[in-house]
C-alpha cells in the first residue's frame, strides 16, 4: 500500500461487470480509503447487484495493522449462495443470499480489477482530507493473485451450466463455510473495528435490507445513523495484530487473492 500521506487516495480490489452491463452491473468491493500518516487505516466493503447503486451496502472498518508495512491477503468468496470477505484468514463480512434480495444479489459473470485513484471528494474523513500531490507517486503492489472459478462469456446474464462442477467444488471448500472459530474471529473483528454499517443505519434504511442479520451485540454499538455511539479505542497501537485464522489457528499469508465463480 502507498505510505506517507495518502489522504484521498483509494486503492480498490474488486469484481465487477460494469464494462459489459453499464446499467445493471454487479460489483463486490474492498476499498482502502486513504490515510493521514500516523492514524489507523480505514477500508470498506460494498456490494451491488443488478445496478442497485442507489442501495449502497457499505460497511466501513479500521484496520488492526498498518498495511504499508507488509503484504496481506484480501479475499472475496462469491458463490450462488453466499459472499464472504476475508482479510488474511479472518472472515470480516458474510452476505447470505435469500429470495427477498431478488436481483440485488450479484449473479452475472464478473471480472477482477485493481485500481488506485483520486477520491478526494469522499474517501478520507468524508472528503475533508484531499489528495496532496507533493507526496506522489502513489504506488500499490498486488502480488500472488489467485482466481478460482470458470471462464464464461462475459455477456451471459445467467451462470453457465459449464460452471456446475466448479461451483460445487468451490462450495465444498473449507473457506466457503465459516466455522464456529471463524464466527468468533468475525465477531471479534466487527465489534472492535467496524465503525459504520448500512444494516444499522435506520435513517437511510428504516427497514433493513433483506440480507441484514441484526445482532444485538453489534446493534448496541451503533446510533441510528449506522455510526458508532462511542469513539473507537485502540489497545496496543495501530500495528497490533491478532490472527485467529479461519479455524482459529494462527497463520500468515503474503499473498492477495480472490476466489470467484
Amino acid at each position: 500500500m502507498p505510505s506517507e500521506h495518502t489522504a484521498g487516495i483509494v486503492v480498490a480490489f474488486y469484481t465487477s461487470n460494469v464494462d459489459t452491463f453499464e446499467r445493471n452491473h454487479d460489483e463486490l468491493d474492498i476499498e482502502f480509503l486513504g490515510n493521514t500518516k500516523g492514524k489507523p487505516w480505514r477500508f470498506q466493503t460494498n456490494m451491488y447487484g443488478n445496478g442497485s447503486v442507489s442501495r449502497g451496502r457499505e460497511e466501513r472498518y479500521r484496520m488492526w495493522f498498518d498495511p504499508t508495512l507488509d503484504s496481506h491477503r484480501y479475499s472475496i468468496l462469491w458463490t450462488p449462495r453466499n459472499i464472504i470477505f476475508y482479510v488474511d484468514e479472518i472472515p470480516i463480512r458474510e452476505v447470505i443470499r435469500n429470495k427477498e434480495m431478488k436481483g440485488d444479489y450479484p449473479s452475472k459473470p464478473m471480472s477482477v480489477y485493481a485500481t488506485i485513484w483520486d477520491a478526494s471528494s469522499w474517501a478520507t474523513n468524508g472528503g475533508q482530507e484531499k489528495v496532496d500531490y507533493k507526496y506522489q507517486p502513489f504506488i500499490a503492489e498486488f502480488t500472488d493473485l489467485v482466481l478460482e472459478g470458470c471462464i464464461v462469456d462475459p455477456t451471459d446474464q445467467l451462470l453457465s451450466s459449464n460452471c456446475t462442477d466448479s461451483i460445487s467444488g468451490l462450495i465444498g471448500r473449507e473457506y466457503s463455510t465459516i466455522t464456529s472459530d471463524g464466527r468468533r474471529s468475525m465477531k471479534w473483528f466487527r465489534e472492535k473495528y467496524m465503525y459504520y454499517s448500512y444494516c444499522y443505519d435506520s435513517l437511510r434504511y428504516p427497514i433493513p435490507p433483506p440480507e441484514c442479520i441484526i445482532l444485538p451485540s453489534e446493534r448496541d454499538l451503533f446510533k441510528d445513523s449506522g455510526r458508532l455511539r462511542e469513539r473507537m479505542k485502540f489497545h496496543g497501537g495501530i500495528h497490533h495484530r491478532r490472527r485467529h485464522g479461519r479455524n482459529g489457528r494462527n497463520s500468515r499469508r503474503r499473498s492477495k487473492g480472490v476466489a470467484i465463480v
